[in-house]
């Protein structure tokens, strides 16, 4: 009986890619990935409400989870991240309360200290005749008559806070109860995402995830708060002995401003240049609080803190300021406080995902001889 014959198919050639090929699918895959980054970036902010009070629960709850390990040795869970969030809600009402009456007494000097600002520019017309001059010269030379206009509208402050006011208190109910469920339920969070894992080392890396980043995160701002309040009663106390009216309201804002690096020192110095102006009239004695403010706010960055934290955690500058810039531009003030927290656990997620220090310590050389 005869075999069928087998037909073999036919061999189809494949000519090799040429580099315009390649380089086309290189940039269809460096397209597809800008495209997602910004769709991600479009997401942040459109659900910028939603997404922002959680993650400041999220970083509290980093922030608060030593003492509710502590708490859940003696107590239920549940009844540990309800103390802890009770602890949340009593400090931000004694903030509110220790700070409505001394703000709204200062608001009402706000025109006052605008006066001031004037007189005190009007003194310097020497230089703005200068420019004045320069503004003409420009203007002569662009051929139009450009006028610089300032136009200031008229709004009701009270308007503009019954407005904000339920969007706040919505998103002050979001916070607590995002921090209360986070931290009670953060040991299952862990363990349902490391029951993803299918192999042992990613179990084991992903836990060190979660190791690090909590204790960076908490490390950090547990001693951040301890510093920024020993800035705030350095702060009442200089404001008290040069003689600035409610000392204490300027130590709290300077212990709260301080959370936001480089620019809450900033807007501090700025603020104290303006309780000056409203404070004395000679221009030497205007500086005092700003000054004694700068001093201390020195001390503490460049001694204090590096000595606190420095050791611990060494984060890059520029990346710090990155990522602020990044955050302020996308949440405003909220992200101004998340920046530092964020970077945080990214540099745990990169310190682990990518364990080339850790890799480098496994390595013994050998007796081989070639």
């Amino acid at each position: 009986m005869k075999r069928p014959y087998r037909i073999d198919p036919p061999v189809v050639r494949i000519d090799a890619r040429t580099n315009m090929d390649a380089s086309l699918q290189s940039f269809a895959h460096f397209a597809v990935i800008a495209i997602g980054v910004v769709a991600i970036f479009a997401a942040l902010d459109y659900t910028q409400s939603l997404l922002a009070p959680i993650s400041l629960a999220v970083v509290t709850g980093l922030m608060a989870s030593p003492v509710a390990t502590a708490l859940e040795r003696r107590l239920p869970t549940s009844l540990s991240a309800a103390i802890v969030v009770l602890l949340f809600l009593g400090l931000i009402g004694s903030a509110v309360a220790l700070f409505s009456m001394p703000l709204s007494l200062w608001t009402e000097k706000l025109p006052e200290i605008w006066r001031e600002l004037q007189r005190h520019l009007l003194d310097w017309r020497t230089v703005f005749d200068t420019l004045g001059g320069v503004q003409e010269q420009i203007r002569t030379i662009a051929g139009g008559k450009a006028e610089m206009t300032v136009d200031i509208q008229d709004s009701s402050a009270i308007e503009e806070i019954a407005t904000l006011a339920p969007a706040l208190a919505a998103q002050i109910i979001l916070y607590l109860a995002s921090l209360y469920f986070f931290v009670a339920t953060r040991h299952s969070i862990r363990t349902s995402v490391l029951s993803l894992c299918f192999s042992r080392r990613s179990r084991l890396r992903t836990a060190r995830i979660f190791r690090d980043a909590e204790w960076f995160v908490s490390r950090y701002l547990l001693s951040i708060s301890v510093i920024n309040a020993g800035l705030g009663l350095a702060t009442a106390a200089a404001m008290w002995l040069i003689g600035v009216p409610q000392p204490f309201l300027w130590g709290m804002l300077a212990f709260i401003l301080n959370y936001v690096v480089y620019i809450g020192p900033a807007v501090m110095a700025g603020i104290l240049l303006g309780v000056g102006l409203a404070t004395w009239n000679a221009p030497p004695a205007i500086f005092f609080p700003m000054a004694a403010y700068l001093t201390l706010n020195m001390i503490e960055a460049q001694f204090v803190t590096p000595q606190v934290i420095g050791r611990a955690v060494t984060l890059n500058p520029f990346f710090v300021f990155l990522s602020l810039a990044f955050w302020i531009w996308l949440w405003g003030p909220v992200g101004g406080l998340l920046a530092v927290p964020f970077l945080l656990m990214g540099y745990a997620v990169m310190r682990n995902a990518v364990p080339i220090a850790r890799a480098s310590e496994h390595i013994r050389p050998t007796n081989k001889k070639m």
